[in-house]
This record gives structure tokens, C-alpha cells and sequence, in this order.
């Protein structure tokens, strides 16, 4: 019987990615580099938000991360939530599985304060806790973000589904030996998961009910 529910964030829960293209080809701009189309932010983000200004920069500029990622944060930070919404169904489903009774939980790469705060702006009541990016853990696709969560609900691996859009969160949930489920609406296409190995997919949020 699933008892907990761990989801990403941006990609499955939230479509964040016109807020953090805007907010990574202002800092480009910024200190003249070349703009990004949000294609090929898609593909940079996942690995939390030092690894999406490395991508976007490219191996020949990364001697300028430092001022790239310095005009990057406040400039998100106060652009955020322009664009950003949840992805149709979420909501519905959240409640749902709270009427059930299931724990809910966020794990994403995004830094813990402004996720918590994400969290509550987009979905208020409906996670049971949030858990980002903090000193204690190492960042997905390592494992410690489920561990920590399960450890606090007292609910087993066999207990625990994982859900995520892309291959680090497909690794995560695989790492954590947990059941794990990709949605196709997120940042990454069916075709580019299967070849990293996902196998169980969900095409909308309802169909989540399935696995239950």
C-alpha cells in the first residue's frame, strides 16, 4: 500500500521554465554572452541552478560563472513567478490524494527557502513538507532528499512513489530504491527518458490514481 508521495518540482509539479529562461538570458545578457532559446534551457535545468549557468554558458565561458550566477539570482528571485503556474491537474490530484490520506512531499534541487516558499504559493495545505537543496544533503540524483523524507514520515521504500519529469529525477527514484514513475509533461520528452532507462510513465496527472 503507497502511503507517500514524493514529487519534483519544476517540469511536474510547476512549469517554471519561461520564468528561469527569462531569468538566465538577462544574467547572459547582462555580461555578453549569446541568449539561449528555452529549448536548450529545458535541457540545462534538473541538476539544480549552479549546473543550469554552467550549461547555458558552456565550457569556453565558465571562468565568468561567478558574475553570471551573482546577476542570475536576484533577478529570478524577483521574476519568479511571473510565468510560472502548475501544470493542469496537479491540483486536483493533490487533493485527492490528501483525501486519501497519502503523505505528499517535494524533493527538488532548488535551494530549501524558496522552495518551501513555491510550495506553499502554488499548492497552500497541500504538502506535508519540502525538501530542497540544503548543506546536509547531496543534491539529486543522489538519494538523500527521499531518504530524508522517509526517514521523517517513518514510511518504508516499498511504501513510496517517486514522481519526476526528467532522467536525474528517474536516477533519484532509483537510488532511493523506490517505485518510480516519469510524467511526460514536463521538461523532457518519453523518447529521452526511455533511453535512460525509465519505463513507467504517466501522460496526465490522474493517471497517477492508477498505480495506487
Amino acid at each position: 500500500m503507497i502511503k507517500l508521495v514524493i514529487f519534483d518540482m519544476d517540469g511536474t509539479l510547476l512549469n517554471t521554465i519561461d520564468d528561469l529562461a527569462t531569468a538566465t538570458n538577462y544574467a547572459l545578457e547582462k555580461n555578453g554572452f549569446p541568449l539561449r532559446t528555452t529549448d536548450e534551457i529545458k535541457q540545462f535545468v534538473g541538476n539544480g541552478v549552479e549546473k543550469l549557468i554552467e550549461r547555458a554558458l558552456g565550457e569556453e565561458n565558465i571562468s565568468h560563472f561567478d558574475e553570471v550566477y551573482a546577476d542570475f539570482l536576484p533577478y529570478y528571485s524577483a521574476h519568479s513567478k511571473d510565468k510560472t503556474c502548475a501544470y493542469d491537474g496537479v491540483i486536483d490530484l493533490l487533493k485527492e490524494l490528501k483525501n486519501r490520506g497519502i503523505k505528499l512531499a517535494v524533493n527538488t534541487n532548488k535551494p530549501q527557502a524558496p522552495a518551501a516558499a513555491l510550495t506553499e504559493e502554488y499548492f497552500p495545505g497541500l504538502f506535508d513538507y519540502t525538501c530542497g537543496a540544503k548543506p546536509e544533503n547531496d543534491k539529486k540524483p543522489s538519494p538523500d532528499g527521499c531518504n530524508e523524507i522517509m526517514k521523517l514520515f517513518g514510511i518504508s521504500k516499498e511504501e513510496t512513489i517517486y514522481i519526476g519529469d526528467s532522467d536525474v529525477d528517474y536516477l533519484t527514484g532509483k537510488n532511493a530504491q523506490v517505485h518510480t514513475i516519469s510524467v511526460t509533461w514536463g521538461f523532457r520528452t518519453r523518447s529521452f527518458l526511455e533511453e535512460k532507462g525509465a519505463v513507467n510513465f504517466i501522460d496526465k496527472p490522474d493517471q497517477l490514481l492508477e498505480y495506487l
